[in-house]
């Protein structure tokens, strides 16, 4: 006999509901620790065939610490289980693991590929450096919008001039300086950690040949490089190298019914960090970058019939298929780009 797990997992307890032959035969609530969810599975359902859960913030580490325990863990899409359990009359903890429970009995799930350890460690890297960054300037602008209620405007400047601007234009304001040096100093400080989260993402991307090939690239740098690498893992995770720009929201959605037919924005599902970068790299193909190639050859002469937005976002899509391609094939962009553009 086969029984079937449904877990709504949440940050202090986690929801367990057991099925067999059709039947809900037990459900409750541990806290939301792997082994100790692993520990009721093995007492209520010895001969468990699927664990499903949904994807969220804990998601990863169950599904790693689930699989470690020997159980067979299945993580699915969070928005094709809702139509599913939107179906309950009350929505509850309970209830949610028991759609899901009845979801694993069925079969009836997309399972979504987990990121592995290395991957989200290096994930986290990006994501930490990218906050920094994004933290330094707001403390910046904050400085400067300050300063500016009273007549002190600091000129255009980065780093160590900006720091020295701010200190300049503050001489012989004591009473203003108390409250701008403050925000100057954690300005600085968190400057400085971004600068060395930095330097350790340009090492590990020194240090991987698929970031080495992607680089390549006019355009990309170690960030995105980085950030596709570890999105894609392997390239094996895709039977066709046009499934990627799909898969990270680059394509156009469709509504179609009836009479009605008609294609919309891109779908912007996936990875919305990734798929930034990705415009950002066709930002610098179309503007910045110096070096012929087909790609770009191609985005300009896109950006003429429909504008720029959109031409960036058309190379955008080309370029994540590109990467894949590369990476598939380990050739470096310039002995591929003829085959693939």
């Amino acid at each position: 006999m086969e029984e079937y797990i449904g877990l709504d997992i949440s940050l202090k307890e986690t929801a367990i509901s057991v099925r067999r032959d059709g039947k809900r035969i037990w459900r409750g609530k541990c806290p939301s620790d792997p082994s100790l969810v692993a520990e009721v599975v093995r007492k209520r359902a010895p001969a468990a065939k699927r664990v499903v859960f949904e994807t969220g913030p804990l998601s990863v580490w169950f599904y790693h610490a689930l699989s470690a325990e020997e159980l067979p863990a299945i993580c699915i899409d969070a928005r094709h289980a809702k139509a599913a359990l939107d179906m309950a009359p009350n929505k509850t903890d309970a209830n949610d693991a028991d759609g899901l429970a009845h979801l694993a009995e069925a079969g009836f799930y997309r399972e979504v590929r987990v990121k592995g350890y290395n991957s989200m460690l290096v994930r986290t890297l990006v994501a930490a450096r990218t906050k920094l960054v994004r933290i330094t300037t707001e403390l910046s602008n904050q400085i400067r919008g300050l300063m500016k209620t009273f007549g002190l405007v600091i000129p255009q400047s980065k780093g160590g001039k900006f720091d020295d601007a701010v200190r300049r234009l503050l001489a012989g304001q004591e009473e203003l300086a108390r409250i701008i040096l403050p925000v100057l100093e954690a300005w600085r400080s968190v400057r400085i950690r971004a600068a060395e989260l930095g330097r350790r993402l340009v090492a590990s991307a020194r240090q991987s040949e698929a970031c080495q090939l992607l680089m390549s690239i006019p355009g990309v740098g170690a960030i995105t490089a980085t950030s596709f690498t570890t999105a894609i893992e392997d390239p094996a995770n895709f039977k066709k190298s046009r499934s990627v720009g799909a898969w990270l929201g680059l394509t156009t959605r469709r509504y179609q019914s009836g009479e009605i037919d008609y294609d919309g924005h891109i779908s912007r599902r996936g990875d919305a960090h990734l798929r930034g970068l990705l415009y950002e790299a066709a930002t610098v193909i179309l503007t910045r970058t110096r070096a012929d190639s087909d790609l770009r050859a191609w985005g300009l002469k896109l950006r003429e019939k429909i504008g720029f937005k959109r031409a960036a976002v058309a190379v955008a899509r080309k370029l994540a298929v590109i990467m894949h391609a590369m990476l598939k094939s380990g050739e470096l962009f310039s002995r591929v780009i003829s085959a693939t553009a």
